[in-house]
């Protein structure tokens, strides 16, 4: 069972999603929160699979909740999903930046809004190629020096693979542009997390365009 807390300050966008996600028999609903800082106290008690985390909320907002949880290692287990109104939103790159998981949009489909909560549970980002491309462009423009120091300890191949990851592919992707079995291609995502000793598949995302491995425009 999938163990999900809601955190929005808007009761019905909570109840709303409630409702989708207790309709699956995989998926539970185990707290609701109506700010970050109650949203960050409940995951600390509950410790969820997922976290559905409005961005724009009053006080702690969606995105210093969403740091916090992320760096509590005692919810190092826990995904953090932001929603969001519109995929524009300036903040979705922040929310990232903070260690979510990808986002939503909160006029998402029931059965894609399940299907996503899953996906996450199951260790994946929440990032199409268009909308990573997009969004985490802002590292390139961000006035940061590009650091190609934390890739020294990667083989050429392993660059390769981060790099598809960069461009928002998932494994079977992967697997079939590099001519790997799927379970290879999974064993060398692993290995990206344990050497860049990052959370989950999105902070790969992250450091693929932050170390400059791949640049916008070129995926």
């Amino acid at each position: 069972m999938i163990r999900v807390v809601l955190v929005d300050d808007q009761h019905l966008m909570r109840a709303g999603l409630a409702a989708l996600l207790d309709r699956a028999d995989d998926i539970t609903v185990v707290g609701e929160a109506e700010d970050g800082a109650g949203g960050v106290a409940l995951v600390r008690t509950e410790r969820p699979d997922v976290v559905l985390m409005d961005i724009r909320m009053p006080g702690v907002d969606g995105i210093e909740a969403t740091r916090r949880i992320v760096t509590d290692d005692r919810l190092r287990d826990t995904r953090v999903v932001v929603l969001t109104t519109f995929d524009t939103d300036e903040h979705i790159f922040d929310a990232i930046r903070a260690g979510a998981a990808g986002f939503l949009l909160k006029n998402t489909q029931p059965d894609e809004l399940r299907r996503a909560v899953r996906t996450v549970a199951a260790g994946e980002a929440l990032l199409s190629p268009s909308v990573t491309q997009r969004v985490m462009a802002a590292v390139a423009t961000a006035g940061r020096p590009v650091d190609e120091s934390r890739l020294a300890p990667l083989t050429d191949r392993e660059r390769e693979l981060l790099a598809e990851i960069g461009a928002g592919r998932s494994n079977d992707e992967i697997a079939r542009r590099l001519f790997l079995s799927p379970a290879t291609a999974r064993t060398y995502v692993s290995r990206l997390l344990a050497k860049l000793a990052a959370r989950d598949r999105a902070q790969l995302v992250h450091i693929a365009y932050e170390t400059g491995l791949i640049r916008p425009g070129e995926v």
